[in-house]
């Protein structure tokens, strides 16, 4: 199976063009065998890079364009891309020349890329760790169709780039509408852009994916469901969104007879693992649903079994076609194959219930001790009535949170957890640090204890 169904096509809100030509091979003249990092700003340009590069069998690694410098730098030396793609540094990378608005690799590298290697996401946006998920063809092409039919995509929808498409989200919604033969609309401006709501109305977009951050935007632009007629889908994924924002929307879009998904996704799986049916959100609170065709949900407990019974909690794990292959740290590792047979240990905590509709719990690298007492830093920011986020510090946790008496949120949390409230600091914040994906950016608060 093919990335492009030859009925899909790409809309650039900008001028209104319908672009259906996105196979464009001379984008590669010159360019050697190897992998490509493609700088990919919201562009049609960059959507044709990227389906030109799927199609063709060349390795893409999707790259923020506003990547620091130096650490775009620290990606190609780490990863020897054959070239580098998308707006660039005015002077090439040691040992690339200019081409073609791209910068070309001199020599060839030390490996070959695996022949099953078709793209390559960054695990932390522009920050973090270098370090690189390796997707293969069928994984993406297994998820495309498995989103396709969760959601009943067909060719008569049409998305917006609300989100990135070097973020995994962002590319999983490219991906299923290329598939589908449906319609995607590249706006770059995002929810508070001039644009983009005109763009809605204009080109009649009927479903918008979003991650937690952007229903918040939802609710201070006071979004009105009614005011946009086509818009009849809106899916979430990226992060947890607050429970009062699922009743909120799902409540707002049944009203019009329209829908909210709630999913679970991690960019190892490229990138979504479950699909709450619209449907069911009534009567599955709390959930991100069942496991999308194809895959396969289960609980690893902490003697090491491993099993389906419902309300038992433990390690989620995943098995499915759309696995990755692995990560990569260095060029070596892009010759590798499927380091994981489809089994994704997922690092997230959480249960299922009797009809296999799982239930996220926590994550098992986030938690914090004061006193002694092991705290899920994901529990404590469920329990604050404002947008908050918090990190470990020494024997104490550090909460910041959009607040206007911090102390006093400090005493109440400490009253509902039945610890001294010494063992928690809240600084109050504007406004939480975001990742290009719209996630919480945990390493920057880190860095601020």
């Amino acid at each position: 199976m093919r990335l492009l169904n030859p009925a899909a096509r790409i809309i650039d809100a900008a001028t209104g063009a319908v672009v259906t030509d996105l196979v464009r091979p001379e984008i590669f003249d010159g360019v050697p065998p190897g992998v490509v990092f493609l700088r990919m700003p919201t562009t049609v340009d960059s959507v044709a890079a990227y389906v030109t590069a799927f199609e063709l069998g060349r390795p893409v690694a999707l790259l923020d364009p506003g990547l620091a410098d130096e650490t775009l730098l620290e990606f190609i030396d780490r990863f020897e891309p054959a070239a580098v793609l998308g707006p660039l540094p005015d002077e090439p990378a040691k040992g690339y020349a200019a081409l073609n608005q791209a910068w070309v690799r001199e020599t060839g590298p030390d490996t070959a890329p695996h022949p099953d290697l078709a793209v390559l996401l960054a695990t932390s946006g522009s920050t973090g760790d270098p370090k690189l998920v390796r997707l293969s063809r069928r994984a993406l092409l297994a998820n495309a169709e498995s989103i396709v039919e969760a959601l009943g995509i067909t060719g008569a929808d049409v998305a917006i780039s609300a989100l990135p498409f070097y973020y995994s989200y962002g590319m999983s919604v490219l991906n299923t509408h290329l598939v589908a033969g449906a319609a995607l609309v590249v706006e770059d401006g995002g929810l508070l852009g001039r644009g983009f709501w005109p763009a809605i109305d204009r080109y009649r977009v009927s479903s918008l994916a979003l991650v937690p951050s952007q229903y918040d935007m939802l609710v201070r632009l006071r979004f009105d469901s009614a005011a946009h007629p086509a818009l009849r889908t809106l899916t979430q994924a990226g992060g947890r969104l607050r429970p009062e924002l699922v009743r909120e929307f799902h409540d707002r879009m049944t009203a019009v007879d329209g829908r909210l998904f709630v999913m679970y996704g991690q960019t190892e799986a490229a990138p979504r693992l479950t699909t709450l049916p619209a449907d069911r959100l009534g009567e599955k609170p709390g959930s991100v649903g069942p496991a999308v065709p194809g895959g396969r949900l289960s609980i690893r407990l902490g003697d090491g079994t491993e099993t389906t019974e419902p309300n038992l909690v433990g390690e989620v794990l995943y098995r499915g076609p759309n696995v990755m292959l692995g990560y990569a740290e260095t060029a070596a590792d892009l010759a590798r194959g499927d380091d994981h047979g489809g089994l994704l240990v997922t690092g997230d905590l959480g249960h299922l219930d009797a009809d296999g509709y799982l239930y996220l719990d926590g994550r098992l690298k986030r938690f914090g001790k004061v006193f002694g007492v092991r705290l899920n830093l994901d529990d404590i920011e469920r329990l604050l009535p404002v947008p908050a986020a918090a990190v470990a510090g020494d024997d104490r946790v550090i909460v910041f949170a959009n607040c206007t008496n911090p102390v006093e949120l400090g005493h109440k949390l400490a009253e509902h957890l039945k610890l001294h409230w010494s063992g928690f600091e809240v600084r109050p914040v504007e406004g939480l640090p975001l990742l290009p994906n719209g996630k919480i950016d945990y390493r920057a608060l880190e860095a601020m204890r």
